[in-house]
């Protein structure tokens, strides 16, 4: 494969959603209102998390580092989406669509990687109760928590980089509303195919074995609940994995209906649809998901509003 050092194409337009104006007005409301909530519900688990004494356990400084990374993950693309609702120029430079896959890709593949780690958790928590507190300290999971964050930004750091140096001489318009890889491939006047296997073989490398990991939790973690005698202590163990499990179909099943899916016959429809579900929607569910199914993030939210 050959690089250029130079790019005839210095910026790309962003085709957005193909409807009428006022559509896209009701669309432009629906996502801010849906970006507003997903930063202040993923504030709100930080500071509750951070201001409990209760919740300074492995679980809730897990949860706090995903919520912080749900707030940087919508960040990523919303605000451009949004600022592109009501401006008549959608273009972006072709520096500054490299930087956002960047950050996209850095921050979805933590969110694996802390899908995977809570999961973990849960499983000491249940199969391993004696050993929980020995095993999974908190400068533990702050080293964990550390190790997800550097290993996610030095190990995209190449991919992205090999991208950028590929060279656009024909059509500028991606059909999205951020810059995601397929269509800056298809852009690319260089021969992508080796760069293309690498990078999508990285994706799938990083998806599979977490969620592999992940499966491989549950089924340790259900064969474990199976052995309790009552059904409301079944209930209650199984309880406390409830939102990370919702939260882990949610994304995989997404991702992968994006990702990892053959593309053969796919519209762009239906991967903008799938983008906005896993960039917008599944952020925006995850405070909710975790405030209303945890007991003590709820009863935390109520003590805090007290003080307001």
């Amino acid at each position: 494969m050959t690089f250029e050092n130079y790019t005839t194409i210095k910026e790309f337009y962003l085709i957005e959603f193909h409807v009428s104006q006022k559509l896209q007005l009701f669309l432009f409301f629906l996502f801010l209102i849906m970006y507003v909530s997903t930063i202040t519900g993923n504030t709100l688990i930080i500071i509750v998390i951070w201001q409990s004494s209760k919740l300074h356990s492995p679980m809730y400084i897990f949860l706090a580092n995903f919520a912080f990374m749900e707030i940087c993950y919508s960040s990523v693309t919303v605000p451009k989406m949004l600022i592109d609702f009501v401006s008549s120029c959608r273009q972006i430079s072709v520096i500054g669509c490299i930087t956002q896959l960047y950050f996209f890709f850095v921050l979805g593949a933590i969110e694996n990687y802390f899908l995977a780690v809570m999961a973990f958790d849960r499983y000491l928590a249940i199969c391993n109760p004696l050993r929980y507190a020995a095993i999974m300290g908190n400068r533990f999971c702050h080293q964990l928590a550390l190790m997800s964050w550097l290993v996610s930004f030095t190990g995209s750091f190449v991919p992205i980089y090999l991208l950028s140096k590929l060279s656009f001489c024909g059509g500028n318009e991606i059909d999205n509303f951020f810059c995601d890889a397929s269509p800056i491939f298809r852009l690319s006047c260089t021969d992508t195919s080796i760069l293309k296997t690498y990078f999508f073989s990285l994706v799938w490398i990083i998806v599979f074995s977490c969620l592999f990991f992940i499966i491989l939790s549950y089924i340790q973690i259900i064969l474990a609940v199976l052995k309790i005698p009552s059904n409301s202590g079944r209930k209650k163990t199984f309880s406390t994995c409830g939102s990370h499990f919702i939260v882990v179909i949610l994304y995989y099943g997404s991702v992968i209906s994006m990702y990892v899916r053959p593309h053969h016959g796919s519209t762009f429809v239906f991967d903008k649809c799938l983008s906005v579900f896993y960039a917008i929607i599944t952020p925006f569910l995850n405070p909710i998901i975790y405030s209303l199914r945890n007991q003590n993030i709820r009863e935390a939210i109520k003590s805090y509003s007290k003080f307001f």
